[in-house]
């Protein structure tokens, strides 16, 4: 198999590149890191990845790491395949960037906060900080009104089309919407019928049943 992605499902980072093979129907090997072990820090892995964080990504003799980068590869090269995830129109490719930026930017460091906070801490037996939950989640909120604004003018952030700004958002909302931070997404009518949307799709679930095994 052509095609293997290096890193624990758990992974908001591993998840993204997951989904984005799944909506385009890619078959793909799923090689485990052992990180509580160190693995990620260590040779073979440390050579896909010399900054030593997963995902690590190999297609044929293409060697890739950072998940972002990963997806657009994937979505570039793989553009016949299922999911068009990319507009061809040049000013809504533009749009989609911008929204694309803010995830990584504004979303992402909030919700790996309150995501590691509230829901990794407890499952390795780790004890919550309160005020980082607390500090977060006003962040949170005031971003979530300005996504809210957004996804009145379409349904999705790039457009009316789903694409790779939406599905990077993917696995931090799944972590975040089995928490007690749900409420501030469905206080905002229109990112809670989003994140419905894009946490419902069939590439998703399929996403996460990796996850359990």
């Amino acid at each position: 198999m052509a095609i293997k992605v290096h890193g624990p499902m758990m992974s908001p980072a591993v998840m993204r590149v997951v989904a984005t093979l799944n909506e385009k129907n890619l078959d793909f090997e799923l090689v485990p890191v052992n990180m509580q072990a160190g693995d990620h820090k260590k040779e073979p892995f440390i050579s896909l990845n010399p900054f030593g964080q997963v995902p690590a990504f190999e297609d044929g003799d293409l060697k890739l790491f950072e998940s972002r980068a990963i997806t657009q590869y994937i979505a570039h090269t793989y553009a016949d395949k299922g999911t068009q995830l990319l507009p061809n129109d040049p000013k809504k490719m533009a749009i989609m960037s911008v929204w694309m930026e803010a995830e990584a930017q504004k979303f992402d460091p909030i919700g790996s906060k309150l995501g590691f906070e509230i829901v990794i801490k407890p499952m390795l037996g780790m004890v919550t900080d309160d005020a980082v939950v607390a500090e977060n989640e006003e962040k949170l909120g005031k971003l979530l009104d300005v996504y809210e604004s957004r996804l009145k003018e379409s349904k999705y952030l790039g457009g009316e089309s789903f694409t790779l700004a939406d599905l990077h958002h993917a696995p931090s909302l799944h972590y975040l919407m089995g928490s007690k931070v749900k409420s501030l997404f469905d206080a905002r009518p229109h990112v809670s019928a989003w994140c419905a949307d894009i946490l419902g799709r069939p590439a998703g679930s399929k996403t996460l049943e990796l996850s359990k095994q």
